[in-house]
């Protein structure tokens, strides 16, 4: 972190405004969890939550709107907003992936409900975290998961078309595939968390490149404009032989697309109450004016440790200065 001040921050070229007070619950909701959001084209935000209200919409304000489907999901994960306004959700504890109507409608499941693919078997689905959608074609990658360390590539109409990788840390090998973006050009990247890299792919599952020096990275966004930039959630480390080391995650990043980093945003240490502090950057979107909304499972790593446990902050919005 280079500046902090006040509820302003600085990293390298960029500058951010931070509310951390963005969205405007209704009286007596609550938020524990915070997994994922995404932007429509309207600069809606739709909030994927492991609440009671699971998806939750809001305005550019984070003035509340509608909430749908509260019972529809187990453990929310992952959210993506296609170009045609669909939403895929991934639910990692119900092992499915799910295509809803902007109005909550579903119109299509992959995977049965309830029931996982052996582990590491590499067949769909065991614990699925998140979709990307191939540009012009509308083939969607699923990263699958905590159960598995493979990546699905599924037509739109849901046909299994192939996948690849398997455990290890080789090219083309995952330890957690969490997350998974498409750039303009249709490359395939992919946040391989506990090989603490992101590993891109070309349209048919081929080894690129990968980019190192991250850690545990989980939220993984590209942004639509151009130049396009990579926005990399890291989590802190999860190990107590190093849980006072600084400088290990708990922050978010700014990359271009040579892996390059231009900015880094988080304390030293996971931390709660000052804008400049993350404790477990899961889910990032940005709207049409280049802010971006940043979503923690931070009551997962901190706050149902804590005695009594506390609800942390999981939401803010980082409004572009420059």
């Amino acid at each position: 972190m280079e500046d902090c001040m006040n509820d302003v921050i600085k990293s390298g070229p960029f500058e951010f405004r931070v509310d951390l007070n963005w969205a405007k619950l209704p009286k007596g909701w609550e938020f524990n969890d915070v997994a994922d959001l995404a932007v429509d084209t309207g600069d809606r935000v739709i909030v994927y939550s492991r609440s009671e209200h699971k998806v939750i919409i809001f305005d550019i304000d984070g003035n509340f709107l509608s909430t749908w489907d509260e019972d529809t999901f187990v453990r929310p994960h992952g959210i993506t907003i296609g170009p045609d306004g669909f939403l895929y959700c991934t639910d990692d504890r119900d092992h499915v992936v799910k295509k809803f109507t902007p109005e909550g409608k579903l119109l299509l499941t992959l995977g049965t409900p309830g029931k996982s693919s052996n582990p590491l078997s590499g067949e769909p689905f065991n614990m699925p975290t998140k979709v990307a959608l191939e540009p012009g074609t509308g083939n969607m990658y699923i990263s699958d998961g905590y159960g598995n360390a493979r990546i699905h590539k599924f037509s739109p109409k849901g046909e299994h078309l192939f996948s690849w990788g398997q455990s290890g840390v080789g090219e083309g090998e995952f330890n957690f595939p969490h997350s998974v973006c498409t750039d303009k050009k249709g490359l395939v990247y992919v946040a391989d968390r506990e090989n603490h890299r992101v590993q891109i792919f070309d349209d048919k599952g081929k080894y690129v490149t990968q980019w190192n020096n991250l850690h545990r990275p989980c939220g993984l966004y590209i942004t639509p404009g151009d130049p396009q930039l990579a926005v990399i959630g890291q989590l802190p480390t999860g190990l107590s032989v190093n849980v006072e080391f600084p400088n290990l995650g708990a922050c978010v990043t700014i990359h271009d697309l040579t892996g390059k980093q231009l900015a880094r945003f988080g304390g030293p240490f996971p931390a709660e109450g000052a804008v400049d502090n993350f404790h477990a950057p899961h889910g990032i979107a940005m709207d049409s004016h280049g802010d971006f909304y940043i979503g923690e499972v931070a009551y997962t790593y901190y706050g149902s440790r804590q005695n009594p446990p506390v609800k942390p902050r999981c939401l803010r919005k980082l409004i572009r200065i420059s």
